[in-house]
C-alpha cells in the first residue's frame, strides 16, 4: 500500500520551482533590500495561491491561507502574509523577479518538451501577438489611458510551438503599436514566425528576410504587387504565386510568395504572404491554422485565471500580478505535460483549486484524480518492558 504524502499538492507544485535559483534571482534584482520579515519567497506563494485558488482580493488571499492552519508551513511560509504586507510588497517589489522565475520555468519545461511538435520540419516556429487588458482609468491612473475614457494595458508575447511555451513577454500601455515591439525582437536564422495582419510592416520583414528568419502572415487587401510566376495548386488551395509588392515601402523585399486558401468548413478565403518557398502551399497553411494557439493561450490567462480583478492598482502592482499569473500558466501546462491523463487546462485548474491542500502525491493524483486515498492504519504504541516494572523477581 502507498502511503499518502506528508506534503499537500499545493507544496509539491510548489517544489518544481527551485529554491537556490530562486534566491539567486532575488539577490540579482535587490527584491528583498530593506525587507523586514516578509520575504520575496512568501509574496511569491501569496500570489501564486491567488491564481490557482482564484482569490481575487487580498482578504481572500491572506484569508485562505490564514484558515490552512498546520499545512502552510510546508509551503515554506511561518505565517500567512497580512493584506497591507502584501499590498506594499507588490507595489515596491521589483516586478522584475517574476521575469527572471518565468524564464526558469520555461527552460525547465522545455527539458520536457524538447522535439515534441505537430509539425516534421525542424525549423523552429514562433507566434507573436498581443492582447488588451482592460483597466479602469479612474482606478489605475493616467498610464492606463488607451483611448478617451478607456484604460487598458497590453501584454506582448511570442510562444513557442515547440509545448506552446511563453519565450518571450511584456507588458505596455495599450497605445503601445504590436510592430512597436516586434522591431525590438530577433529570432534564430532558419525559424518561422506566424504573426496576423495587424504586424504587416515590410521594413520589419526585409530586415528578418536578411537575416535569414521567415515569416507567414494574411496579406492586406491594398497591398499592391504583380505575379512574377505560378505554380499548380494542390487540392484545396486557389493559388500559389511569386509576387513582388510595388508599392514604396514594399520595394525592399525580394520577391515573396502570395497563397490563396478557401477554407472547407468556412467558406472564408484567406491569403497568406510568406518569404518560405520550400514548404508546400497546404503545409503554410497549415502554419498560419497552428497560430490560434496564442490565441488560445491568450483566452486561457484572461479567463481560465481571471485576470479581470487587481490586487494592485500601482503599475508595479499590474506588473507583479501579470508576471505570476503567466507563472501559474507554464506551471499548469508542465503539469500537463508531465502527467499521464490527458487533461483539459480547464479542468486541471478547476480540479486543482478544489484539491489544493488534499494530502496525496502529485503525479499520482495527476493520474488518476478519482482514487480514493488509502487508508492509513491507527498508530500502535508498542510497550516496552523495563527492568523492575511487570516483572516477577522469584520473591513470594
Amino acid at each position: 500500500m502507498t502511503l499518502p504524502r506528508s506534503t499537500s499538492l499545493f507544496a509539491q507544485c510548489l517544489q518544481v520551482f527551485s529554491r537556490r535559483d530562486f534566491e539567486h534571482a532575488v539577490r540579482l534584482h535587490h527584491a528583498e533590500r530593506y525587507a523586514k520579515g516578509f520575504s520575496s519567497w512568501d509574496q511569491f506563494v501569496g500570489m501564486l495561491f491567488s491564481h490557482l485558488a482564484h482569490a481575487q482580493s487580498l482578504r481572500e488571499i491572506s484569508g485562505g491561507l490564514a484558515c490552512c492552519v498546520g499545512k502552510i508551513q510546508h509551503l515554506g511560509l511561518r505565517r500567512a502574509p497580512s493584506r497591507s504586507t502584501l499590498s506594499y510588497a507588490n507595489a515596491h517589489r521589483p516586478w522584475q523577479l517574476y521575469q527572471t522565475v518565468l524564464t526558469q520555468l520555461v527552460g525547465k519545461c522545455h527539458e520536457v518538451t524538447r522535439g515534441k511538435t505537430k509539425f516534421r520540419f525542424r525549423n523552429k516556429l514562433f507566434s507573436m501577438d498581443a492582447t488588451l487588458i482592460d483597466l479602469s482609468v479612474t482606478v489605475f491612473g493616467s498610464w492606463a489611458k488607451y483611448r478617451f475614457t478607456k484604460g487598458a494595458a497590453k501584454l506582448h508575447t511570442v510562444l513557442d510551438h515547440e509545448g506552446y511555451l511563453p519565450v518571450f513577454a511584456t507588458l505596455t500601455p495599450g497605445h503601445v503599436h504590436d510592430t512597436r515591439i516586434a522591431r525590438t525582437l530577433s529570432f534564430p536564422p532558419g525559424s518561422i514566425v506566424v504573426l496576423d495582419r495587424g504586424y504587416n510592416d515590410f521594413a520589419l520583414f526585409a530586415d528578418w528576410a536578411q537575416h535569414g528568419v521567415y515569416f507567414v502572415t494574411r496579406m492586406k487587401r491594398p497591398t499592391r504587387f504583380r505575379v512574377t510566376a505560378r505554380r499548380r495548386p494542390p487540392h484545396g488551395i486557389r493559388a500559389d504565386q511569386t509576387i513582388q509588392l510595388t508599392g514604396p515601402r514594399g520595394q525592399c523585399l525580394p520577391p515573396l510568395r502570395r497563397i490563396v486558401y478557401r477554407d472547407p468548413q468556412t467558406k472564408k478565403r484567406l491569403v497568406f504572404l510568406t518569404n518560405h518557398f520550400g514548404f508546400g502551399a497546404t503545409t503554410i497553411a497549415r502554419i498560419y491554422k497552428d497560430r490560434w494557439q496564442i490565441e488560445i493561450f491568450f483566452k486561457e490567462l484572461k479567463h481560465t485565471l481571471k485576470i479581470k480583478s487587481f490586487v494592485g492598482t500601482t503599475p508595479n502592482a499590474l506588473h507583479t500580478q501579470i508576471w505570476t499569473a503567466l507563472i501559474a500558466m507554464v506551471l499548469l501546462r508542465y503539469l500537463q505535460l508531465r502527467a499521464k491523463l490527458g487533461w483539459h487546462l480547464s479542468n486541471l485548474v478547476a480540479f486543482l483549486r478544489w484539491n489544493l491542500f488534499t494530502y496525496r502525491d502529485l503525479w499520482d493524483w495527476l493520474a488518476d484524480p478519482f482514487q480514493t486515498p488509502p487508508w492509513i492504519p491507527e498508530p500502535i504504541q508498542l510497550c516496552l518492558p523495563l527492568p523492575g516494572i511487570g516483572q516477577h523477581d522469584g520473591g513470594p
